[in-house]
């Protein structure tokens, strides 16, 4: 007997369809060729509380239930991790059932999600039983039946993917280990037991809020001020355009951005160039250029502009691509941080343009004209992570099946994927600078020669340029007339749900030390597309952040808490430390352990502070 163990439900009906059913049974179902499979509801185990560390002579908070916090139990560092059930009967109900399926195979399935924590959920329930028997590990990033076929065909030992579990079960502990010390520990430090004032610690949470707050202030504390840009209307041989002018690297009055914030440094300018009658072109180039088709949508990509189109949050819109991927089986595995395809996928094209074409009467006509021979650079293993970009599958879905937010959603998807099947979009590139009393002004143009991908993508176009005439270098043109404008410096942008998410997931652009940037880049930022959205949540269940509209801020419970909390905590660079030696434990090139202690080590310097704040 061969026993399958899927992460939900979703994917343990999607394997069914193609084994074949012969006997459906409470919590399990009996398929064709003595296979078996069961399910999990995601994680059915979870890490024990504090509280089963701890001695039990510790007295019981009557409004809790649970022993109450005492700085003298800190640090609580496991020797032996426990896990427990969630609390929930359903999901006993079903452990029971898995329990009592191990025994009786000869061979098990991992069929967890394709990344470290999938790898984990299901490990952690064999481990949990004791299981002895031999395992292989399910892989695919979709649900659709071509997907789970191949996935059955090429079945790989478990043991490939340990390091993985590993790498999840290290974050598991160390996340566990700084939130529950440093957040009792912070507590117990800056309240009074008459009066306590959660503060919450967390190793993502806590820069998240920081991101927010940071920008909050750098909007309160912003002052505007003018700056001035001029313009001059040219007349050439060939026809007129419009130039702006380019600031010398020795331009006086000039702000760091290179704008001339200087009114008498303007008001110089203003009087030279009046005086000018003509200008020398410097530069007449014309540059044939491509722009190569939309790369893939990860979930960060698409919560962004989800959020940006439609105001979704990035709940909604994961909800909505889950619901995709699960219900309807026409997207692929959501929870990607990937832009790129796994070219083993190119040949499915066909397939896939057919359904969204079936599946989509506003984008038939388009998938009918696609080009599947057409491979575009998004197709690369060489770029693809645990998962690929998030893609139409070749299962079709009735449109009135889908609702409203999750016609906006497929519909996004399916024509950011119909665009690679498209040609390049090819224009030329014009460029005519121009020297007009000393001062440089330059102009650019464009004319379209193959409109490709972008030709049924027009908000893709985000600037206008002019249709420049034919100019040649050292003619002389003359100054129809200059202009010039005071505009006023803006403050940065209040983030949104969407635009903090990208924040995270680019967390990189803000750190300044080369190696931890470089670590920040390649590990996607902090948190994972799996859990932005959920932290963003937690954040406002907590009262440390708070949305007006699109507009997200820190609370000022939110505030109070960064004075109070370790630097490196709220630094996004102690993920960068967390990722260094995680990508280690998965490789083999460090221990789970040593990764562990280390963390310990750090949380047992804040606890010292801490009891010495609180006279300990």
């Amino acid at each position: 007997m061969r026993l399958f163990i899927a992460e939900k439900p979703s994917v343990a009906k999607a394997i069914v369809n193609e084994l074949g059913v012969v006997k459906r049974n409470n919590g399990y179902i009996e398929c064709s060729g003595q296979n078996y499979v069961t399910w999990c509801f995601g994680h059915l185990l979870e890490q024990a509380e504090p509280d089963a560390y701890t001695a039990e002579d510790i007295p019981v908070s009557k409004k809790t239930g649970k022993k109450i916090w005492r700085m003298e139990d800190l640090p609580i560092f496991p020797v032996q991790w426990k896990l427990l059930p969630k609390p929930d009967k359903g999901v006993k109900a079903q452990l029971k059932v898995i329990k009592t399926l191990i025994p009786k195979a000869q061979t098990i399935v991992n069929c967890g999600d394709p990344d470290r924590e999938g790898q984990l959920l299901v490990d952690e329930i064999l481990e949990f039983y004791g299981n002895k028997k031999a395992v292989l590990r399910f892989w695919v990033s979709a649900q659709d039946s071509a997907s789970i076929r191949k996935g059955l065909e090429n079945l790989q030992p478990n043991s490939k993917y340990n390091g993985m579990k590993l790498a999840a079960l290290g974050r598991q502990r160390a996340d566990w280990l700084l939130g529950m010390n440093l957040t009792r520990a912070l507590t117990l430090a800056h309240s009074s037991r008459e009066e306590r004032r959660l503060i919450a610690v967390g190793r993502v949470q806590t820069p998240t809020l920081q991101l927010v707050a940071s920008r909050d202030l750098a909007i309160k504390n912003f002052k505007s001020i003018p700056f001035y840009n001029f313009n001059a209307d040219i007349k050439a041989a060939g026809g007129s355009f419009k130039t702006t002018w380019k600031a010398a690297e020795n331009q006086k009055g000039l702000d760091e951005s290179g704008r001339l914030v200087s009114k008498e440094a303007a008001i110089a300018l203003k009087q030279k160039l009046q005086q000018a009658k003509s200008g020398v072109i410097t530069k007449a180039e014309e540059v044939l250029k491509k722009q190569v088709q939309p790369k893939a949508y990860s979930l960060a990509d698409i919560q962004l502009e989800a959020s940006n189109k439609f105001g979704f949050s990035a709940q909604e819109t994961l909800d909505t691509c889950q619901s995709l991927y699960e219900n309807h089986k026409c997207a692929s595995y959501p929870r990607s941080d990937c832009q790129f395809l796994p070219e083993s996928q190119f040949d499915d094209a066909p397939s896939v343009i057919a359904a969204v074409g079936k599946s989509i009467p506003e984008l038939s006509a388009l998938a009918k004209k696609a080009n599947p021979s057409i491979k575009s650079p998004t197709w690369n293993d060489k770029k693809i992570t645990a998962h690929h970009g998030l893609i139409p599958t070749c299962q079709s879905v009735s449109w009135e099946a889908l609702n409203e937010k999750e016609k906006k959603i497929y519909f996004l998807i399916a024509k950011r994927y119909l665009s690679q099947f498209f040609p390049e979009h090819q224009y030329l590139a014009k460029t005519i600078e121009l020297d007009i009393a000393g001062e440089k002004f330059c102009a650019h143009g464009k004319t379209v020669k193959v409109a490709g991908w972008k030709g049924f993508n027009e908000e893709e176009e985000k600037e206008e340029l002019q249709v420049l005439p034919k100019v040649t270098k050292d003619e002389r043109a003359a100054v129809a007339g200059i202009s010039v404008k005071q505009d006023m410096t803006k403050p940065p942008a209040y983030f949104t749900e969407g635009t903090l998410i990208a924040a995270m997931e680019k967390i990189h652009t803000i750190v300044e030390n080369p190696e931890h940037k470089k670590l920040l880049k390649e590990g996607d930022g902090i948190g994972t597309p799996a859990t932005r959205a959920a932290i963003i949540t937690e954040l406002k269940k907590k009262g440390y952040l708070a949305s007006k509209g699109k507009k997200i801020n820190a609370t000022e419970v939110g505030v109070a808490l960064l004075k109070v909390v370790p630097e490196l905590v709220k630094n996004p660079v102690l993920t960068a430390m967390f990722e260094r030696k995680l990508k280690d434990v998965e490789a083999g090139a460090g221990s789970l352990q040593d990764f562990l202690s280390t963390q310990q080590k750090f949380i047992l310097q804040e606890i010292t502070k801490a009891k010495k704040l609180a006279g300990i």
